[in-house]
């Protein structure tokens, strides 16, 4: 890639040849037996993720996102007709935080020529304790961008529901749910329902992990960030500017606001694990340079040339071809650095994606 500004803002810088094989369809076994490669200035280092806590200093800080995937996939029938239908439940349409008593959801429907305005999806199912249980949900509106707003009955039981006729909405790359995938798609540290995608990079981590971490002195420090649906989604147009950001809810705790801020401050470092909880961090900090308490939505796209104001070192897993978590990565760890980190996971048979392995990677020209 030519050292010129304009060309890094093409959509096809972003784009990569992988062989179909290196797609993690399956989760490592355990967790932190994952690789890791550790991006630095003198190359690639190839580890595995139970290192991970020897790649950071004592008086670290290290963000993690405690958000919890739904079982947002809800599979039922058609009122007319009788076939299939699938609805995925985005957020809920008023308020945005995610809430089993909100009626109207955002949401994503199949098949989609079929479930016009006014049309009913019918949900019926056979709980643990052998009694049965219905609902309807209607089609209210169909939004310019093809997703829908479904309304449930009043007396629908959503956390019912979802436990009965839902599943968690695993990436298509990896083919069809079962439990223990199901199982594998949550962080060890989830708590905040609210998510339709799983903060993969923290899929890593495991008990022992985070106990290697904290005696080594680093402090561990939550957020929420709902990963939304777009999260996947690839960039279409020729630039990456033509690119529309979805809108992620976070809540950044008053006490990880402190201690982060606190850290900046004294010049110590702040890891983030993940995308999702930096794009929290740097939404919060862009207006001032300090992370502020409190809840808000954000669809900050972090791309070349971006201010990072928090984070010194980024988790992250490998992702797709042409899409805004690469960007975002590369905007923070250097172009060249992270294209050659990349073909040369390739070339290691890394793998690749929601359940493939992670790379840490270090600001450039970090003062800490």
């Amino acid at each position: 890639m030519p050292n010129d500004p304009d060309a890094l803002r093409l959509t096809d810088a972003y784009r990569y040849e992988l062989p179909p094989q290196r797609i993690a369809k399956t989760p490592a076994e355990p967790a932190d037996a994952a690789r890791l490669l550790v991006v630095g200035d003198i190359g690639c280092d190839d580890r595995t993720f139970a290192s991970f806590a020897d790649h950071l200093r004592q008086d670290d800080v290290l963000v993690i996102n405690e958000t919890r995937v739904i079982a947002a996939r809800l599979h039922g029938t058609r009122e007319r007709g009788g076939g299939a239908a699938e609805v995925l439940l985005l957020r809920p349409a008023i308020g945005g935080a995610f809430d089993l008593r909100a009626r109207a959801w955002h949401a994503l429907v199949r098949p989609g020529r079929r479930l016009r305005t006014g049309d009913r999806v019918r949900f019926a199912w056979t709980d643990d304790d052998s009694r049965d249980g219905a609902t309807v949900a209607s089609i209210d509106e169909v939004r310019e961008d093809g997703s829908r707003v479904v309304r449930f009955a009043d007396d629908c039981d959503l956390g019912k529901l979802m436990d009965c006729c839902g599943e968690l909405p695993l990436p298509p790359y990896v083919g069809g749910g079962d439990a223990a995938r199901s199982a594998r798609y949550q962080t060890v540290f989830a708590r905040v329902p609210g998510s339709v995608a799983a903060p993969t990079a923290s899929l890593h981590f495991t008990r022992r992990v985070l106990d290697a971490i904290r005696v080594r002195g680093v402090t561990i420090v939550p957020l929420v960030l709902d990963v939304g649906i777009g999260t996947f989604k690839p960039m279409a147009g020729d630039r990456i500017d033509d690119h529309t950001m979805h809108a992620e809810r976070y809540d950044i705790p008053e006490m990880t606001a402190t201690i982060v801020n606190d850290a900046k401050r004294a010049g110590r470092r702040v890891v983030v694990a993940g995308t999702t909880a930096m794009r929290a961090l740097e939404a919060s900090a862009r207006a001032d340079g300090y992370v502020h308490a409190g809840a808000a939505e954000t669809d900050i796209f972090i791309t070349p040339g971006f201010n990072f104001r928090v984070t010194d070192a980024l988790l992250t897993n490998f992702h797709l071809p042409a899409s805004t978590l690469l960007v975002l990565v590369t905007a923070f760890g250097g172009y060249d650095a992270v294209m050659r980190a990349y073909a040369h996971a390739i070339a290691r048979e890394y793998r690749f994606f929601s359940f493939g392995d992670a790379m840490f990677v270090t600001r450039p020209n970090a003062t800490v």
